[in-house]
């Protein structure tokens, strides 16, 4: 396997492993690669953005199709990336993206052609050390994606999910200070058409909308969606979280069971951040990913490309790589794949800090709200 580091970056002291992986000082091993190409979005969500939106990166400093290929091929090819998902802001605010989808499944083809080429093993044994292709999604709000979204699969497209809290027009106008209600159920009913099975559904809960989340739950139910509640982390642009307004699992759990029968299903994988229930003896579920009270972070597979072509180890880690800067000056991949696993090793143990005794519900203050890193 190409570009293993010939000196093993030591925060802390403990030397890296001679491994092409992603791997940090906690033995986690990074597989997951979650790349955002804007900070642009058509809707403003409370918990989101502030309503005149975030600044907006300029264009000649936003990541290229060419370079989010060439990334995505190092990542798979070197590093063992397994799943990438385009986030945002919203990716169909890109005029290209189509390019990007189609330059990213190009490169992770190729590079997945490479690894089986070379009879190396990139990532460990288990149900994802070697995939026949890899997953290429996108996280959406889904306006105007009924208009794209037949040359989004062609371009690559595997799966996407939307992004949707409610389906109670009045509450939706509300949360996104947008009455777009009808053209996001439109987009969604347009990916399920063109093929995008299963469409994950990721609604935030929130005190506003946890009256309406059963209904949400028998819609999603109706139209075949895998629906999975998120409670919200402290990464709202406007700084006004605070820990007393987060709707918990536990509530939520009480909310749903008073009209649905849920049985625990556990994770579909290890890694994986969502708790399943069957809803009513399924085959339907019910996903709760509890990012405040239940810390999942010993399982992260996680790295991140911000849009303007940083990695961030951790969503609440402020530290930044620049990669798409090495690009530009001519690195070889070698050296840029170094600079990701330096970059992956020094990762904090959970919510940015390193400290050894952390509440679950405590969070390193970060400089970027969610809608700038990329969700």
């Amino acid at each position: 396997m190409r570009g293993v580091p010939r000196r093993a970056a030591a925060p802390g002291g403990k030397p890296r492993p001679e491994t092409p992986l992603l791997v940090d000082r906690y033995g986690r091993v990074a597989r997951d690669l979650r790349v955002s190409i804007t900070t642009a979005c058509s809707l403003r969500c409370t918990y989101c953005m502030p309503a005149e939106g975030l600044p907006l990166v300029p264009r000649d400093e936003l990541m290229t199709p060419d370079e989010i290929g060439r990334l995505v091929g190092i990542g798979v090819r070197d590093l063992g990336i397994r799943d990438i998902r385009f986030t945002g802001g919203e990716p169909l605010m890109r005029r290209d993206l189509e390019q990007i989808i189609g330059a990213a499944r190009t490169a992770a083809d190729d590079g997945m052609a490479a690894v089986r080429g070379s009879g190396a093993t990139p990532s460990p044994s288990g149900p994802r050390a070697a995939p026949e292709r890899v997953r290429i999604a996108m996280t959406s709000n889904a306006l105007g994606l009924d208009k794209r979204v037949d040359a989004l699969v062609a371009a690559g497209l595997d799966r996407v999910n939307v992004s949707l809290d409610t389906v109670d027009r009045e509450a939706f106008a509300t949360l996104t200070r947008r009455d777009r209600l009808d053209d996001v159920l439109k987009g969604i009913r347009a990916a399920l058409a063109a093929g995008l099975a299963p469409v994950k559904i990721n609604a935030v809960l929130l005190p506003e909308t946890l009256v309406g989340a059963a209904d949400l739950l028998a819609w999603a139910v109706e139209h075949r969606c895998n629906l999975r509640f998120i409670e919200e982390m402290p990464l709202d642009a406007d700084g006004q979280w605070t820990r007393d307004d987060v709707v918990s699992a536990a509530d939520l759990l009480g909310v749903l069971q008073s009209r649905f029968t849920l049985t625990p299903a556990g994770r579909e994988d290890p890694s994986a951040p969502a708790e399943e229930w069957l809803v009513d003896d399924g085959p339907a579920t019910v996903g709760i990913i509890a990012s405040v009270t239940r810390s999942f972070c010993g399982a992260c597979d996680r790295t991140r490309l911000t849009a303007e072509g940083t990695v961030r180890s951790c969503l609440f880690g402020n530290e930044e790589t620049d990669l798409k800067a090495l690009l530009r000056k001519g690195a070889t991949d070698d050296e840029v794949g170094d600079a990701w696993r330096a970059a992956m090793w020094a990762k904090p143990r959970a919510h940015g800090s390193d400290a050894v005794e952390l509440a679950a519900d405590a969070f390193a203050e970060t400089q970027r709200s969610m809608g700038a890193i990329g969700g």
